[in-house]
């Protein structure tokens, strides 16, 4: 990685000198703003870092502004409400080859910025600051966040997209721009933060994380984040960005089941110790199969959607899915299914009928046969659905250009 030079020329640093830049969102924190922006100056200055403290500003009304530019810092205006809004409008405005983002309600020790650069000059992308590897003072956290909602979002997030990390919701972290850019933010509420985790960590950027101290909330009111509000966005957002775990594993496990039970009942009663199943659990294993390749389905619709519209980043998996999978290999199944349950169930009927229509005795058969036959038509169906959502962006399933 090639690194900036540095220059100790004296004087407020041009756009093409600034080696850092500290991102600090505001939303009226007139009380403890100051304090923070002095401790970021001052570990720049005493690091030799060349470098600027951006204000982000999301319309502030207790003179906050003001006490930002008498310290020198640059104010950024964000009109659109909300901690992700502010930081991006901060990182935009950003002309540091790196940039470190810090909370201004005095729990970020800005003293420990150095920390930060010296990871990004050994070649790190994202540098995530480590709360519970470092030193959380009495107070700092409260015990619910501590000990449940960040372990349990951490946790999600490992599990899901394999980020290895260890705190994922420290605000205080250090980037690249260009990192940055290829993640296409998208939130603007306290969730940005596991927003840009779980997309670095898809895109493959090198990530590593420092320990750091926080401190208690210096404001003396109650602070912006909304613990069950934030918790939940946050953990809808893990959901929709991971369609593996929120519709196709869930949806695989019924439809095995579902799947399972009918051909294990389809011979004939089948007993397990002193339970015994026959055709109303090979009914109900029908409905779970049909229920799981529902959900299966719309997980498919999720993903492609994901890729098409480039949400999702790169997934090579479904991108070698598409070059070998036609919309006619799918039909072919479907449609085999189709008629192949069809033809049973007709066979079914025609038996009843030359029986005159008495009580039906092949009711295993019917369903079995109907299973086939509803799953056939659910795959044609959903296959055309699939083909029309790869059209947004020409991604025809198996039609790709060789180049």
């Amino acid at each position: 990685m090639e690194l900036p030079s540095f220059s100790p020329t004296a004087g407020q640093p041009t756009h093409n000198s600034v080696e850092v830049s500290v991102v600090i969102p505001c939303l009226n924190e007139a009380r403890t703003l100051g304090a923070c922006i002095k401790k970021a100056q001052s570990a720049l200055k005493d690091a030799q870092i060349l470098g600027e403290v951006v204000v982000a500003d999301n319309c502030s009304t207790d003179g906050s502004i003001g006490i930002a530019e008498e310290l020198g810092a640059r104010v950024v205006h964000a009109p659109l409400k909300g901690y992700g809004s502010a930081l991006r409008r901060g990182i935009e405005e950003a002309k540091g080859a790196f940039i470190i983002m810090g909370d201004a309600d005095g729990s970020h020790d800005f003293s420990e910025l150095p920390r930060f650069v010296e990871q990004w000059r050994k070649g790190f992308e994202l540098v995530l600051g480590d709360r519970f590897k470092g030193e959380i003072k009495p107070g700092a956290m409260s015990w619910h966040h501590k000990y449940i909602g960040n372990p349990m979002l951490t946790l999600i997030l490992n599990l899901f997209f394999g980020a290895g990390i260890g705190d994922v919701y420290c605000g205080m972290r250090g980037f690249t721009p260009g990192l940055y850019r290829q993640l296409d933010m998208r939130t603007t509420g306290m969730e940005f933060a596991v927003e840009f985790v779980l997309k670095a960590t898809k895109l493959k950027a090198k990530i590593t994380e420092v320990p750091i101290t926080v401190w208690p909330d210096q404001r003396g009111r109650p602070p912006h984040m909304r613990t069950f509000r934030d918790g939940w966005r946050t953990l809808r957002l893990l959901l929709l960005c991971a369609p593996n775990w929120l519709f196709l594993i869930p949806g695989g496990s019924l439809m095995a089941l579902g799947v399972g039970l009918v051909l294990w009942l389809f011979p004939g009663p089948a007993c397990l110790g002193p339970a015994c199943f026959d055709n109303r659990t090979m009914l109900f294993g029908s409905l779970l199969a049909l229920l799981g390749f529902h959900i299966i389905s719309i997980g498919l619709f999720a993903k492609l959607f994901s890729y098409t519209e480039r949400i999702s980043g790169a997934q090579p998996s479904l991108e070698r899915w598409l070059k070998r999978v036609k919309l006619e290999h799918a039909l072919l199944l479907g449609g085999a299914l189709t008629l192949g349950g069809l033809a049973g169930d007709v066979f079914i009927f025609w038996e009843w009928a030359s029986a005159g229509f008495g009580q039906l005795p092949e009711i295993r058969g019917v369903v079995f046969w109907s299973l086939s036959l509803f799953l056939g038509i659910e795959i044609v169906f959903s296959s055309f659905f699939l083909s029309m959502l790869g059209i947004s962006r020409g991604t025809y399933i198996g039609d790709q250009e060789k180049s």
